[in-house]
């Protein structure tokens, strides 16, 4: 079934549409998370986005295995990846193929559920082409699995101030 890929800015509003979203899907609910608390802020961070679900969704903290994670969600869910901005953080040990093998896995699972979902990231390609190589990396990586999901998707939006654009598929 189709999911929606929806990408922007940090704090720009992204996982709260998803969240209405899932909300108006009228369906069990389950997120997907990423995080992991490697710090103060960030586990304050976790516990807010945990307190703030509804307490009939469940959630699936995962780090790494995207793919086994998305498995274990119940089909007629309607599922939140929240998000592959920290996914990709986590597996960059691994090498970009692996990577880009282990993104178009997870998208092999999401279009082959039978309920909806949503899939959260950040655009970080904007700025200025960084200087160390590690982020040069991470960048450049986020940009291809970003466009891999994103093609795969029903729609696509970028979420600025709290506003969604509609990203149309390119005409070539």
């Amino acid at each position: 079934m189709p999911y929606v890929f929806v990408t922007g800015g940090a704090r720009s509003g992204k996982s709260s549409a998803a969240e209405r979203r899932a909300t108006a899907a009228r369906a069990g609910v389950t997120v997907v998370a990423t995080a992991e608390a490697g710090d103060e802020e960030m586990a304050a961070r976790i516990d807010r986005h945990r307190a703030a679900r509804p307490r009939s969704w469940e959630t699936v903290e995962e780090p790494v295995a995207l793919t086994a994670a998305l498995r274990t969600v119940a089909e007629e869910h309607f599922v939140i990846v929240d998000c592959l901005t920290l996914w990709l953080a986590n597996v960059l040990g691994s090498s970009d193929g692996d990577i880009v093998d282990q993104a178009r896995e997870a998208i092999g699972v999401l279009v082959r559920r039978e309920g909806d979902g949503m899939v959260v990231s950040n655009e970080v390609g904007d700025g200025i082409v960084p200087a160390d190589p590690m982020i040069r990396r991470y960048r450049d990586l986020l940009g291809q699995v970003n466009s891999l999901f994103a093609a795969s998707a029903t729609d696509s939006y970028l979420m600025v101030a709290g506003r969604a654009l509609a990203l149309p598929a390119a005409p070539w």
